[in-house]
């Protein structure tokens, strides 16, 4: 049987990056690795269509740590870009990891703090960046980095970049860099903003997908409930995090800081004392995502609220639980989402809630990952509320915006007939839960 270190020899890395990948405790090359070092190590430009988790971090750093080999120079060959902080913070840390035996150079670029410290360390020389683009660019534009050198380029997690609106840094980076050069783009799925970067950013590029586009891991059970209504989702929230054995390190996704902040706060008040969870979103200082982020990973915290801005930059391996609170409405978020889960051959459960609001995004959903996501029985003891008029009325508007949307002749069913939407008046009893709670699909024309 062959050892770990003869695995990783077969890309004949040298000696410096087998010993780190040994220490690391690799076992083998996975899919993505094994597919695209051989191609990076021949200097191709790469198209990677690969989920969080797989690996391809270190399927592109690796072949970079071996095409730079040691410092050099003052100015950086190498550009990773990343759309949040998290995730640039995430690839330093394994280019660190990776690259403990030699001296290369590694400098991390991102907004939300000041560009003072970052500043001196590219003063100091540097090899690799890895960099938010608008950080990237502000410091270019103070002429604090060099590009004339720059002979390899990686953008990861692309199509995250293109829902978050980079693509005009992108198209003004790539103006600036030299033409000459090797490129890779890693992407969880394979959009048609994606297909048009590749084209612009890649030049005959070997295309590499170990799995089918948008499909989400195989260690992760999913699961959804159909909720009426805002209180009665944090009221099955609080119901299920009451069982600490079995929840013992979740994540919980919501769409906007406002709602992570109300979720925060009713936890505080009911089920999760303040020592065990934290929330970070937009809004929250550099430090205290960090620190947060670095809490939940070495499990002193057993509850994370997030918002889809830090999903990508989440890269711990024993994730219980992925519970969405809210239904993505950037469907590719999904994958992402609950790919925070089932990591390194663990096994993990995504739970996600869903209103008669979020039907017409989960069946979008379900038909990006292929497969319908199993429902479950509301809990028989659960408290379900009754559904305020005013949020009723706001999940039957959005119904219509749906409609209108698939149909532009569609007069709007709300405006209409609005007697058919009555909001529910009585007060729900043993037979009123499930899945036709108040406010619930009953309801509905």
């Amino acid at each position: 049987m062959q050892t770990t270190q003869n695995l990783f020899e077969q890309f004949k890395l040298n000696r410096q990056l087998l010993n780190a990948i040994e220490e690391a405790g690799y076992t083998e090359p996975t899919p993505i690795q094994e597919q695209a070092i051989p191609l990076a190590l021949a200097g191709q430009d790469i198209l990677g269509i690969a989920q969080t988790g797989t690996g391809k971090t270190a399927a592109y750093t690796l072949p970079l740590l071996m095409r730079i080999k040691y410092a050099q120079g003052k100015d950086p060959r190498a550009l990773i870009m990343a759309p949040t902080r998290e995730l640039a913070m995430q690839i330093s840390e394994a280019i660190m990891q990776l690259g403990k035996y030699t001296d290369i150079r590694t400098v991390v670029l991102y907004g939300g703090v000041g560009p003072k410290s970052q500043i001196e360390a590219l003063r100091k020389g540097v090899d690799i960046i890895v960099a938010t683009p608008g950080r990237f660019m502000d410091l270019y534009f103070q002429e604090e980095i060099v590009v004339k050198y720059l002979n390899a380029m990686v953008l990861d997690e692309a199509d995250k970049m293109m829902d978050m609106g980079f693509m005009p840094q992108i198209r003004k980076l790539l103006e600036i860099i030299p033409t000459k050069r090797q490129n890779m783009l890693f992407s969880a799925t394979f959009s048609e903003k994606v297909e048009r970067l590749s084209h612009e950013f890649l030049e005959f590029p070997t295309r590499i997908e170990v799995t089918p586009q948008a499909t989400t891991a195989e260690m992760v059970s999913q699961c959804l409930y159909e909720v009426p209504n805002f209180r009665t989702k944090i009221n099955l929230l609080s119901y299920l995090l009451e069982d600490k054995e079995t929840f013992n390190r979740v994540l919980i996704f919501t769409r906007s800081r406002e709602v992570a902040g109300l979720v925060h706060q009713n936890l505080l008040n009911r089920v999760v004392p303040e020592a065990e969870l934290r929330v970070i979103h937009a809004n929250k200082g550099q430090n205290t995502r960090i620190n947060a982020m670095e809490a939940f990973r070495e499990g002193s915290i057993r509850v994370m609220v997030a918002t889809d801005v830090v999903a990508r930059g989440i890269d711990i391996t024993e994730v219980s639980h992925v519970i969405n609170f809210d239904v993505p409405l950037i469907y590719e978020d999904y994958v992402h989402r609950i790919g925070r889960t089932g990591r390194a051959n663990n096994i993990g459960q995504a739970i996600t809630f869903m209103t008669v609001a979020d039907e017409y995004h989960i069946r979008k959903i379900e038909n990006m990952i292929r497969m319908e996501i199993p429902r479950e029985e509301l809990p028989d003891d659960l408290e379900i509320v009754q559904t305020p008029q005013l949020e009723n009325q706001d999940m039957l508007r959005e119904i219509d915006n749906q409609r209108r949307r698939e149909d532009p002749t569609f007069k709007g069913a709300f405006h209409e007939k609005k007697k058919v939407y009555r909001p529910v008046t009585k007060s729900p009893g043993k037979e009123g839960k499930g899945r036709r709670g108040a406010g619930g699909r009953s309801k509905r024309r």
